[in-house]
Formats: structure tokens, C-alpha cells, sequence
């Protein structure tokens, strides 16, 4: 039964998008909250056949393929007073008007980032044994060559982790590594409260500090104009020899020039899930070298796993109708600091 005092709600992502997130299971909580005319999907906010549903849509539950909240686009939705965002980063859906008229958003990027942790720490161990390295390496023999290879020590067994960025993800990641015996995280972001990262498990370090001293280094910071190349060829260079990089943040963190350069050598490794640029060309040396593992951007929710956000954009769905605070809440401000 709905909720009598259920909004008017609209579905807007691309299709492939909707039949993966939306089974009846989930149609049926939707329903329960919110008044949804059929059909539940919008994937054009522009198609005229929506002209009249836009006019009293109180609730956005958007998606991957979602276009950008414009001026235009919400002229034609007077009545819109939330976004609610099946997905990560709601950046490519809100603009400067959106913030302006007071609509709120939120976001499903706490859902999306456990996958991505339980994918970084899977990377971290298989880091510390060289997993990858060995088994793309076909000079690699077998247990003749342990404990050591040419990749580095093999051992999981008091490790030092740099996590550059204590974002959803760098908090799960700090928290998850300390299943491991002996092991010192080091966390650098200039923005995170101390406590927090020490509540986490983590020791605050400036990214100076904290570089010369990883076997792993891990990146969890967001995509902006400040943090573009934060690892460059300096930072690459004050890793110890035989270090992993991992990243499964954004591309741009990295100076894809630089790295490939120190993995070319043998003296880094890296296990990459996203790139600059993405994908990587074909011809690209990073795909080739046996000490770089290279993943199809997979961290993030894919398969059941998507069925995670769309009941977090649920739930917060279920707090608008009962008035109560939105759970994970975006701010332009916030958004600044974030993906």
C-alpha cells in the first residue's frame, strides 16, 4: 500500500541501467513510498511525451545516464524537491541552478564503496604475494623461487599500506587491512580529522612523510583540478623499491607517463583498475608489463551488487516521506571536497 503521503516519484537513468537495478522487488518498495505513473523509466528528461509528468514530479531517483539538471530541465519540474541518487557521485547531474533552488540530494556512494574496498584489499594481499606478477610473468617457475622473486619479498606479514585519501573508501580500506598481522596504515589527507582516521585504525601522515616508508600505496581521493597528477614522477620516486601501487580511485591521480616509466624498470609494480586515459590504447606498454595488473574499471557495484545502492536511494526515499534526515545527504559544499 502506498504511503498516504507519497510524492510523486520518476525513474531517470538509461534503460540497461534500470533492468539491472530495478527488479519487482524493488518496484514494490518504490510503490510503497512513493505515487510512480508508468512508465516508472524516463530515459529522455527532453521527450515532450513527459512534459506533463515532469509538472508534478516531487522526486527524481536517478542514475547512470542521468543528464545534467539544468536551468531548462527544471523549469519544467517546479514541484521537484530531491534527487535521490541510485549511484555514486551525483556530480554529473546537479548544476549551480539545481543548488540554487533548494532541492536536496543524496547519494549512494556509502553503498558503492564496499565493493571497492573488499576489490582493494583482495589487491593489497594479492600485492604482497605478488600474485599477479608471478602468474603473468612466464619466467616464473615455482617454489624454487620463494620467498623472494624479482617483483619483491613475498609476505603479507607486516606490511606498511599507504592510503592516500580517507574518502568512503580509504575509511573501509584502513579498516579492513587491520585483519592483517602486523600491519601499519598510513593514512594522508590534508581534510580528514585526525581522530577519525586513528578511530579507523589508520596513523595521520603527510604524503611526504608517508611515501618512502609503504610497501603498498593505495589511492582513494577524488577526481579534481587539485588533485590531478598528485602522484607524479617525484612522489613515484620516493617509493621503496618493489612497492605496488594500487588504484582504484580515478585515472587523472596518477602521472601515467611517470608510472609506466618505473614499472618499465622493475622497480614499481602496479595493480590498476582505472586509468588515464580510460581505457588504456591497446598498444599501451602498461598492458604489457608483467609487474602491472590492469582491471576493466570493476571495482564498483556490478551485478547483485547494484541492488545495494538502489536500496540505499530506497531507504532514503522511505526517510523523505517520513520526514526524517536524509542518511548520506550532498551539499554543494561537500561536493567541492568530493567525487
Amino acid at each position: 500500500m502506498t504511503h498516504p503521503a507519497a510524492p510523486e516519484a520518476l525513474v531517470v537513468m538509461a534503460r540497461d541501467v534500470f533492468d539491472r537495478q530495478f527488479d519487482e522487488r524493488h518496484l514494490v518498495r518504490l510503490r510503497r513510498s512513493a505515487r510512480v505513473q508508468e512508465p516508472v523509466l524516463c530515459e529522455n528528461l527532453d521527450d515532450p511525451a513527459f512534459a506533463s509528468r515532469l509538472a508534478g514530479v516531487e522526486v527524481l531517483l536517478t542514475g547512470w545516464g542521468a543528464p545534467r539538471l539544468d536551468a531548462a530541465r527544471l523549469d519544467r519540474m517546479p514541484r521537484l524537491r530531491a534527487m535521490l541518487h541510485c549511484a555514486g557521485s551525483v556530480r554529473p547531474q546537479v548544476s549551480d541552478e539545481f543548488w540554487a533552488a533548494g532541492i536536496r540530494a543524496t547519494s549512494a556512494a556509502e553503498a558503492n564503496a564496499v565493493p571497492v574496498a573488499e576489490f582493494t584489499l583482495a589487491a593489497i594481499i594479492f600485492a604482497g604475494k605478488k600474485a599477479p606478477f608471478l602468474a603473468a610473468d612466464p619466467s616464473s617457475r615455482g617454489a624454487d623461487e620463494f620467498p623472494t622473486s624479482r617483483f619483491g619479498e613475498l609476505t603479507n606479514l607486516g606490511r606498511t599500506i599507504g592510503v592516500v585519501g580517507f574518502s568512503r573508501v580509504g575509511r573501509r580500506v584502513v579498516q579492513l587491512v587491520q585483519q592483517l598481522e602486523g600491519v601499519t596504515c598510513l593514512v594522508a589527507d590534508p581534510f580528514a580529522d585526525p581522530g577519525a582516521i586513528v578511530a579507523a585504525g589508520g596513523v595521520p601522515s603527510s604524503l611526504a612523510e608517508l611515501l618512502p616508508r609503504v610497501d603498498v600505496l593505495s589511492l582513494h581521493a577524488p577526481a579534481l583540478p587539485s588533485t590531478r597528477h598528485l602522484i607524479g614522477a617525484p612522489e613515484l620516486a620516493a617509493l621503496r623499491t618493489h612497492a605496488t601501487v594500487i588504484n582504484t580511485a580515478r585515472g587523472s591521480l596518477i602521472e601515467a607517463a611517470a608510472l609506466e616509466r618505473e614499472c618499465a624498470s622493475g622497480r614499481l609494480n602496479a595493480i590498476l583498475d582505472v586509468t588515464d586515459p580510460e581505457p588504456l590504447p591497446a598498444d599501451s606498454r602498461l598492458r604489457r608489463l608483467p609487474n602491472v595488473m590492469v582491471t576493466p574499471h570493476l571495482a564498483g557495484s556490478l551485478g547483485s551488487e547494484l541492488h545495494r545502492m538502489t536500496d540505499a536511494a530506497l531507504d532514503e526515499m522511505e526517510r523523505y516521506v517520513a520526514g526524517e534526515p536524509f542518511l548520506d545527504e550532498v551539499t554543494a559544499d561537500a561536493l567541492r571536497l568530493s567525487a
